[in-house]
C-alpha cells in the first residue's frame, strides 16, 4: 500500500498478518507526527477502513482549530 496525501498530511500504512493490527504513520512536512494502529480482520485492511481512520482523525484536528 502506497502513502496517501490528504489536507497537508501523508498517511503511511503497514499492517502486520500475524498480529492482524495496521499502523498509519503520520506525517506533516517530512516530519512524524502520530502514529494510528487499530486491528482488522482477513488478509490486510480495508481500503474503506483505511480511510475512515484516516477521515476521523482529520476531523479530529479541525475540530482543535
Amino acid at each position: 500500500m502506497g502513502a496517501i496525501e490528504r489536507e497537508g498530511y501523508v498517511f503511511h500504512i503497514e499492517f502486520s498478518q500475524i498480529t492482524k493490527t495496521a499502523a498509519i504513520h503520520v506525517t506533516k512536512e517530512g516530519d512524524f507526527v502520530t502514529e494510528l494502529t487499530f486491528p482488522f480482520e482477513g488478509n490486510e485492511p480495508t481500503q474503506e477502513h483505511i480511510d475512515n481512520k484516516i477521515e476521523d482523525y482529520l476531523n479530529l484536528n479541525m475540530k482543535e482549530w
